[in-house]
């Protein structure tokens, strides 16, 4: 069933494609609207029992999977290879903690990026950035990275491939992982909003999250993920205040619902002074957050060698910082969101990549860089 309607898409909304002028929009716009929704009601229903037990501290959350998605990935074995990751990994903080892990997989969606600049140089040429598959090619040419919304149909088809293989596995009596994405383009979330029994709910994906940079309180995104049943993230940087903070719980968990809002920290250094207050004004105002770390997004540097990196040091230092501050607010520390490739990829600096020379011996990202396997077991292992 269709949306039953909403007047948030009004509103205005940073970081979309500039597509509207394609002959193929209005099409595109039509067939997502008939589509079959990607997930569903008795899927989040679940998904919000599982938060809900983070939220009160019987449980943990592990968030983890690619920057950017490939569309080359939506295959039954590289999902498999993505999950047997993240399960690993799950296990190991489960272990850690001695809860059980909630698993989200950054996949089956997570095909769009925000960017800091709309041009970027490649080989001395200066093209339109990348800006993720459902928006435009990777190859670094003007026809190739011009926006094309056809590209929205593929990132539907890519995340049913994606989700399928996924439910492949829960039939073998593990639940979840479970689905998650940055809710971006609103040309692809808006028509994949559909009416359900207890309202709206987004047919994207399983849990959505708003950016920290499409996190303001009077535009699109933020009214988006207000107006739907689904759980919901928000990221949360150094420049969140605590009166922003508790505003946007005020918007996305009215209800001060337990697993409704899940506040994603990322703050790097400075998340000494800046996420204390936050936490102290959101706990005064009421709202059973679950609070979850990005160590990842706060850390990213660029190499000597023109990379993007990121030092597992850092990495830790942030989300061991995240666990200390938390408890010592009287709060439950929820989990980690991590970017983690499921091949030994060379991105991160620490663990087994020992400098920034060896980031070219496999530097695979779309996007920004991972940690690979051994980095991500070496993190959980240290800070839990």
């Amino acid at each position: 069933m269709r949306r039953s309607g909403s007047d948030w898409d009004l509103l205005p909304a940073a970081e979309q494609p500039n597509w509207r002028n394609h002959p193929h929009y209005e099409r595109t716009q039509e067939r997502l609207s008939a589509a079959a929704p990607l997930v569903t009601e008795p899927e989040l229903t679940e998904v919000r029992g599982a938060l809900a037990a983070v939220a009160e501290g019987s449980a943990r959350v592990l968030q983890a999977g690619d920057c950017a998605e490939s569309f080359g990935d939506a295959t039954l074995s590289r999902t498999a290879a993505k999950v047997t990751v993240l399960n690993e990994l799950g296990d190991l903080l489960a272990k850690k903690v001695s809860r059980p892990v909630v698993r989200f997989g950054r996949m089956a969606g997570q095909y769009a990026k925000p960017r800091s600049n709309a041009f970027e140089v490649v080989n001395g040429v200066e093209v339109p950035v990348f800006r993720g598959h459902l928006v435009n090619s990777f190859e670094p040419d003007h026809a190739g990275r011009q926006h094309d919304p056809r590209r929205m149909l593929w990132a539907y088809q890519a995340s049913a491939d994606v989700l399928g293989a996924l439910r492949t596995h829960w039939e073998s009596g593990r639940s979840g992982p479970w689905t998650s994405h940055e809710a971006l383009v609103l040309d692809y979330e808006r028509p994949l909003v559909r009416a359900g029994i207890d309202g709206d709910y987004l047919g994207s994906t399983h849990f959505p999250w708003v950016g920290e940079r499409t996190r303001q309180l009077d535009h699109a995104h933020v009214r988006l993920l207000a107006s739907v049943t689904n759980p919901v993230g928000c990221k949360v940087g150094p420049s969140t205040d605590p009166e922003t903070a508790v505003r946007l719980c005020e918007l996305l968990d009215p209800g001060r619902t337990p697993g409704r809002l899940t506040l994603i920290v990322r703050m790097g250094r400075a998340i000494e002074t800046a996420l204390p207050p936050v936490v102290r004004a959101v706990r005064r105002a009421g709202h059973p957050v679950v609070w979850l770390s990005d160590p990842m997004h706060g850390n990213t540097v660029r190499a000597e060698t023109g990379q993007k990196t990121r030092y597992l040091a850092d990495i830790i230092n942030e989300a061991t910082a995240f666990a200390r501050i938390l408890d010592a607010a009287g709060a439950h520390p929820g989990g980690l969101h991590l970017e983690v490739a499921a091949e030994d990829v060379t991105e991160c600096v620490g663990g087994p990549v020992a400098g920034e020379r060896q980031l070219t011996t496999r530097y695979e990202s779309l996007c920004d860089p991972r940690l690979n396997p051994e980095q991500a077991f070496e993190l959980i292992d240290t800070v839990f």
